[in-house]
């Protein structure tokens, strides 16, 4: 993947201040309707978005300081957590997304430029860089507004990090055993999911595909060669 630093914190701000928008319409009634998210009210994503900030502000820490510091205590502490989070108040929600982002935001601008290489490991204990942290809030950010679901999608997203996206999630579910093999095509660009060899081609518009290939949208906008149906594939996380 090519994208940077720069690049990354840029979309992050972007969807800080997209999420923030949406919540800051939302009534307080809002908070307690169901979201996208099976089983999840819309106080349960906002909680879940605050949580990971600080989160990410563990995993900061340790490639900073290089004692190992877990994003989470467990992960049934994070559930707990957010169990816990989404019986709060709206207002106290809000405030608890925006004052997170930005102890986050703060802690990445002061991060010494080597720290960057240092590696950490996720709640599942797979290794990674933490200059993949600003990404992965990104993405949280961008996807999480429209589990809100309140009329964000993923047509928002700025088009490069949608081709990110797309690119990193047809990686990831090509490892995945049981992946059927796809090709997907937008207009944007041509994504190969699970291996070339029989493939079925899904073609439609970026954001639709994204929606589709992330468990967001039963598909019912993209269109399959040969009049197949849609194949079932992974989920991606």
């Amino acid at each position: 993947m090519t994208r940077s630093l720069t690049t990354t914190l840029a979309w992050g701000g972007d969807g800080a201040a997209h999420l923030r928008g949406l919540m800051a319409r939302m009534g307080d009634d809002a908070f307690v309707a169901p979201s996208a998210l099976p089983g999840w009210s819309r106080a349960h994503v906002l909680s879940h978005v605050a949580l990971q900030a600080d989160g990410m502000i563990n995993l900061l820490t340790w490639a900073r300081t290089g004692t190992p510091t877990p994003a989470y205590a467990s992960v049934e502490q994070r559930d707990a957590d957010i169990t816990a989070g989404a019986l709060r108040a709206p207002a106290t929600i809000r405030e608890d997304v925006i004052s997170s982002s930005d102890r986050l935001a703060k802690v990445v601008r002061e991060m010494p430029a080597q720290a960057w290489a240092v590696q950490v490991a996720n709640p599942q204990g797979v290794e990674f860089p933490a200059i993949d942290i600003p990404w992965l809030r990104a993405r949280e950010m961008w996807i999480h507004a429209i589990d809100l679901d309140v009329g964000a999608s993923f047509a928002d997203l700025p088009t490069p990090m949608l081709t990110e996206l797309l690119t990193e999630v047809a990686a990831a579910l090509s490892s995945k055993p049981g992946c059927p093999s796809l090709r997907l095509e937008a207009a944007t660009g041509t994504w190969t999911v699970g291996g070339p060899d029989g493939a079925s081609v899904v073609t439609g518009t970026a954001p639709e595909l994204a929606a589709w290939l992330l468990g967001r949208s039963r598909g019912r906008e993209l269109r399959c060669n040969a009049g197949r149906t849609l194949p079932i594939v992974p989920r991606w996380l």
